[in-house]
């Protein structure tokens, strides 16, 4: 299982927490050193749609002007894999199958992973 995110994000803080708290192994992959694969973000946008994956509320999002832009589903993608940051975070994938879960929703990932 893979976990993308920044450190100090408090959104992936909450995430790691919740899977250290139940001994729930993870490669964490720190988005400001290592970008996930363009296919990785291409199967992201399939299976949760880019208004999901792609944080349109952050600060990297109005830096790069997005808003402004009248970008393509491709263009967007484009954008998330030239500009990690612009991810929503967390990222959990390979695990379970397909599944990916993006965002930190304790319910959620109770559900998902087991409540203490």
């Amino acid at each position: 299982m893979r976990l993308y995110g920044i450190k100090n994000c408090g959104s992936v803080q909450k995430a790691r927490n919740f899977l250290d708290a139940r001994n729930i192994s993870y490669e964490f992959i720190d988005l400001k050193i290592l970008k996930p694969s363009l296919d990785d973000i291409k199967k992201w946008v399939q299976i949760k749609g880019i208004d999901i994956v792609l944080n349109s509320k952050g600060t990297t999002y109005k830096r790069l002007g997005l808003k402004n832009m009248e970008l393509d589903l491709n263009g967007k993608i484009e954008y998330c894999y030239e500009n990690p940051l612009l991810l929503k975070r967390p990222i959990i994938d390979q695990f379970d199958g397909n599944k990916v879960i993006i965002g930190f929703n304790e319910q959620n990932y109770q559900e998902i992973f087991g409540a203490i």
